[in-house]
């Protein structure tokens, strides 16, 4: 969904498989959930910059929820589907639960993500979706009715601001942002890789946790029109709208 955005996965050419724990794997750990549908599957904090001998101190696991994601649209996720008008474009993808609840609804929806597994995924499951990072060039820019930002992609590229400024250009005028707040009073910027249980991670990315007054906060600096906000299933949502 997300973490993907920004993450250039490091590589070890030389070395086929899975490598020791505490080594940079080989397959992204986040593709490999993605594929099998299961955790565990954290982020880890890290501390920015790193060290000048390239050792990194290990710091706080953040567990994602890989099975949610790759599960059919929960409760809460029903709530913002409902809010949604077409077209849709879903940044962070990930498995393409979304895009694939729309397109069955007959809402015409596009994923994006720059994780080949996401894109993969979201295809086999009857979704469309493209791989792309949300910063770059985007099919139907300022013509999107909907940009839904979920399970915390609101974080993508380390800077909010930055983001809801960028989605500014991709929304239709009068159109709207769907965005999933961190479920505390958080507002942080962080540099995390994603990594499982046996230790074995991906590439360092920035990444930002983001409460609801935070972003409200971030929302009304970058020219959104605050909409509503709500909590279902222990998720806090915002609506917002582009003037």
């Amino acid at each position: 969904m997300w973490p993907a955005q920004l993450n250039r996965r490091t590589q070890t050419a030389d070395r086929p498989g899975p490598a020791e724990p505490g080594e940079p794997w080989t397959d992204d750990p986040y593709a490999a959930a993605l594929r099998t549908g299961r955790g565990p599957l954290f982020l880890r904090r890290l501390p920015a910059p790193a060290r000048p001998d390239g050792a990194v101190e290990e710091g706080e696991l953040l567990p994602l929820e890989v099975e949610r994601w790759c599960a059919a649209p929960d409760a809460a996720d029903t709530h913002v589907l409902h809010r949604c008008t077409g077209p849709v474009l879903d940044v962070g993808c990930g498995p393409g639960r979304l895009v694939t609840a729309l397109a069955a609804r007959g809402v015409r929806a596009l994923g994006v993500d720059v994780s080949p597994a996401a894109v993969a995924r979201t295809r086999q499951g009857g979704g469309a979706a493209v791989r792309r990072s949300v910063f770059d060039r985007l099919p139907g820019e300022g013509r999107w009715s909907t940009v839904l930002l979920m399970d915390g992609n609101v974080g993508i590229g380390g800077d909010p601001g930055g983001l809801l400024t960028r989605l500014r250009t991709v929304v239709a005028p009068g159109g709207r942002l769907l965005a999933e707040a961190a479920p505390h009073d958080v507002d942080e910027r962080l540099t995390v890789r994603v990594e499982d249980d046996h230790g074995r991670y991906g590439g360092r990315f920035p990444w930002a946790r983001v409460g609801t007054d935070a972003l409200m906060t971030a929302a009304d600096a970058t020219g959104w029109i605050q909409a509503g906000r709500w909590t279902a299933e222990g998720r806090p949502f915002v609506e917002l709208h582009r003037p």
